[in-house]
């Protein structure tokens, strides 16, 4: 299907994990994802996901991801850069290399779209 509809608000159960141990700075974030869709040959992920408070490492590696806030309250550091806060309503893109800090301080849940 060449139209593809992200359903923000998904009545099938998410896949549910949370960071790597390394990752983890503070709290104990529980994540959900909802996949809603793959393409070009697993290289692009679009779908929902959402995080409980918590404090983690965000290293990009070679993935660029956009992300539009439905709901919940975080906040992003680059490394050796100012902090960034965004609510319902903000986007913004984490281009290949980002690393820094990503802080949920309200549960937020968020449309993403990966490409690697």
């Amino acid at each position: 299907m060449l139209l593809k509809l992200i359903d923000s608000n998904p009545t099938f159960a998410p896949k549910e994990s949370g960071p790597t141990p390394e990752r983890l700075i503070a709290g104990a974030p529980h994540y959900k994802t909802w996949a809603q869709d793959v393409a070009k040959g697993e290289l692009v992920h679009t779908g929902v996901w959402e995080a409980t408070p918590g404090e983690t490492r965000s290293i990009k590696g070679e993935t660029f991801e956009f992300c539009h806030i439905l709901a919940g309250v975080i906040e992003i550091t680059p490394d050796g850069g100012d902090p960034m806060t965004f609510t319902a309503g903000d986007s913004f893109v984490m281009k290949p290399g980002f690393t820094g800090v990503w802080k949920t301080i309200e549960t937020v849940r968020k449309i993403y779209v990966t490409v690697a």
